[in-house]
């Protein structure tokens, strides 16, 4: 029960995070630099702040945590900005690619590499068990699959339809930029696992990992804020801080934005908090959160009206993917 509990949860998150773009289209009158980087005040320095605070027990303090893991907490922070650059062309793969498909493919680069490779560079090779790299492979065919989808409706749809359902659509580089985006994120996973020893040993396990997951988000929110800041610079879009009479709607719809993105991360602490029973799955949560992102992600894409007069195989190929993304969250546990 506690491990069903805790899939749930990771699926409350994802299901958050994977909503996290809509409220963005009700951002008004603001250029992509400047709402970004406001979304990624909420979502990468306000929401974890709070979230890591609830970790913090009582007589303690996050800099003294930070002070005493002076080494792992820079890691953190060293890979929270190479996430970060991974961040910056996410956006642009769901631009040329849509949120079915971009989502798809960065966060399945992203799902098997940030598996694998966290336990490769902190050294906790025991980790990489045949149950965890089968259910990682599971996943990767699982997302593979709604690839095929993907192409199935690119080589259907007209060049009218394909703008029409995604507005500056691109297949090429919009596959070279979620592989790209895949493979940088990744670096969100191995900056927790460089920040595990980051906990205090007397919070509990639902919230243990949050002090950590501050640190990767702060080195994210730095290189993200560096790119914001200098397209404001190039495109002389400075007036849309002084648009203040737009604050009510838009500081509301960034800070939902951020609020849903960061409940992902919210919810893996805590979902992995009712997971130590399973090593595996524990080894695997990453990858659950992923894959769970990638089946909300193209729920919304068909709710987005992004799959619109694609053929019933298409629609069969999407579903039997899905079908093989839910089913790998599962898998570690059974073998």
């Amino acid at each position: 029960m506690a491990i069903l509990i805790g899939l749930l949860i990771i699926a409350v998150g994802a299901f958050c995070q994977s909503s996290s773009y809509v409220p963005i289209n009700k951002v008004k009158d603001w250029s992509w630099e400047s709402f970004w980087l406001t979304q990624g005040v909420f979502a990468w320095i306000v929401f974890p702040l709070l979230g890591a605070l609830l970790a913090v027990p009582e007589g303690e303090s996050l800099l003294s945590l930070y002070a005493a893991h002076q080494k792992d907490a820079m890691m953190a922070v060293l890979f929270g900005m190479l996430w970060g650059v991974g961040g910056l062309t996410f956006g642009l793969s769901m631009r040329y690619l849509g949120v079915a498909l971009g989502q798809s493919l960065a966060l399945g680069t992203c799902a098997g590499l940030g598996t694998l490779l966290g336990p490769v560079f902190t050294g906790h090779f025991e980790r990489l068990t045949s149950a965890l790299i089968i259910g990682v492979v599971v996943t990767l065919i699982g997302i593979a699959i709604i690839g095929i989808a993907g192409a199935m409706k690119t080589r259907a749809l007209s060049d009218e339809q394909k703008r029409e359902a995604v507005k500056d659509f691109n297949f090429p580089k919009g596959i070279a930029v979620a592989l790209l985006s895949g493979f940088m994120s990744a670096c969100f996973a191995i900056g927790l696992d460089f920040g595990a020893p980051v906990a205090f040993e007397a919070s509990p396990d639902i919230f243990r990992s949050l002090p950590a997951t501050l640190l990767v988000t702060l080195g994210g929110f730095v290189v993200n804020a560096a790119y914001c800041l200098q397209q404001n610079a190039a495109h002389h879009s400075w007036g849309d801080y002084r648009k203040t009479h737009l604050y009510a709607n838009n500081l509301l719809f960034c800070a939902l934005a951020g609020g849903l993105w960061y409940s992902q991360f919210f919810g893996l602490s805590l979902g992995k908090g009712f997971l130590r029973e399973s090593a595996v799955l524990l080894a695997f949560s990453w990858c659950i959160l992923m894959a769970l992102n990638v089946t909300f992600s193209n729920l919304w894409g068909i709710i987005l009206k992004e799959w619109k007069g694609v053929s019933r195989a298409t629609v069969a190929v999407l579903v039997t993917g899905l079908i093989v993304l839910v089913f790998s969250c599962f898998l570690p546990q059974l073998l």
